[in-house]
């Protein structure tokens, strides 16, 4: 199999380094031109599997014998550094990491608490919160969108959802921001910060629930005989935090940036705000934040996309590129952004039993977030040129460091 020049290095693998996700989209759809799955690097060392194509990927987020059970890679990932079993540097026993019957009991006992009622409750306090954040702005001129706007409304919003104390959501929000990058050295001290501190946390709950998703947690431990342990607990915890603020924070993001790119784009979901729900599945297929999906290994030998992978094989799924593979629904090209399309095919919430449990409070904060923007920000555009922005360099989340706009709030 060919390979284009700076996709892949001599010995054949693909390479998914800072420079592989600064220059993403191109280097997948160079990657689909020669197959669904290509042998690939990933930080900080472990080799494997990359699945670019829409319909293996589908099959490899379903596929009984790709299991979240890192046992058969043990080895492997300890020779590359990583730690099992360890909440204290991983995000703890939670569901992204389990199999069934755990995986689902697991998410059970999470959805039990994590409702679609208290999500959709959530709607007005999702739009104060966007509408404060613009208050605070000044009338017009250059700011970091990032940090003044969509990281601080997720982080809020999942904060009091949980009833994390406002005098730890500035440490919050900097520990969840480093605990997805993998390769950075902050990471395993951010994931042992946010563990410590829910941790703490789960106790003051137990003393003093509260109207909040943790006490409720807490309660579906205690109440249900300990079917849900401390170290499951605290791990649930942490996973809704991190993968529910992270995300949100960079889907916003890629979202406005699209826009910017393409301002005939942006004039027309101003004229139109009806557009917005549909266009936020437009957004998740076009450049979704969470570009790849957690590992999964092989249980033991087979066959995925004519590729032989052996037991304890790291098998991930590029999330970001399945959803440019497939041609839509409606007949239009993958590769434009179009915000009135009606069936955005994506799989940017993953496929099966691991879809993602906090997908409808991440399309609510993006579509009320957009609409305030959209409506109180009279003129928005590029501060600096979009080819100069700095993405972030590793991990699974797909999103750029800052967002310098030009502004003036009407």
């Amino acid at each position: 199999m060919r390979t284009p020049a700076g996709d892949q290095e001599p010995h054949g693998r693909v390479v998914l380094d800072a420079a592989f996700k600064a220059d993403a989209p191109a280097r997948y759809r160079r990657l689909r031109e020669l197959g669904p799955v290509h042998p690939a690097e990933f930080p900080p060392g472990l080799t494997g599997w990359l699945v670019v194509g829409h319909e293996l990927a589908r099959e490899a987020l379903t596929h009984p014998d790709l299991r979240k059970d890192a046992t058969p890679a043990a080895d492997a990932l300890a020779a590359a550094g990583y730690v099992l079993h360890r909440p204290s540097v991983g995000l703890g026993a939670q569901m992204l990491q389990a199999d069934p019957p755990e995986h689902t009991r697991l998410r059970k006992l999470a959805a039990a608490a994590f409702t679609p009622r208290r999500t959709a409750g959530l709607a007005p306090r999702i739009e104060r919160i966007a509408h404060g954040l613009v208050d605070a702005m000044p009338p017009s001129g250059v700011l970091d969108l990032v940090e003044a706007f969509n990281a601080p409304l997720p982080a809020t919003v999942i904060a009091e959802l949980l009833g994390i104390p406002p005098e730890h959501h500035r440490d919050f929000r900097r520990w969840s921001g480093q605990a997805l990058q993998v390769a950075s050295p902050g990471h395993r001290p951010a994931l042992a910060a946010l563990h410590s501190l829910l941790a703490g946390l789960v106790g003051r709950k137990r003393r003093r629930p509260q109207e909040d998703l943790l006490s409720a947690l807490v309660a579906v431990r205690d109440g249900d005989g300990g079917r849900l342990s401390e170290e499951e607990l605290v791990g649930t915890a942490l996973m809704l935090v991190v993968a529910g603020h992270e995300s949100t924070v960079h889907l916003l993001g890629n979202a406005v940036l699209a826009l910017l790119r393409q301002p005939e784009q942006l004039r027309l979901l101003r004229a139109d705000p009806a557009l917005l729900p549909g266009a936020v599945e437009e957004f998740l297929r076009f450049d979704t934040s969470v570009e790849r999906a957690t590992n999964r290994y092989a249980a033991r030998d087979l066959v995925l996309g004519g590729v032989a992978v052996p037991r304890g094989g790291l098998v991930v799924v590029a999330l970001g590129s399945a959803g440019h593979d497939a041609p839509p629904a409606d007949g239009g090209d993958p590769a434009v952004l179009d915000v009135a399309r009606r069936d955005a095919r994506h799989l940017a919430f993953g496929h099966g039993i691991h879809h993602c449990l906090g997908a409808p409070l991440a399309r609510l904060e993006t579509a009320v977030a957009l609409r305030v923007l959209l409506s109180r920000l009279t003129e928005l555009e590029p501060a600096v040129p979009p080819d100069s922005l700095e993405w972030i360099g590793s991990g699974i989340i797909r999103g750029v460091r800052a967002l310098p706009v030009r502004y003036r709030v009407g």
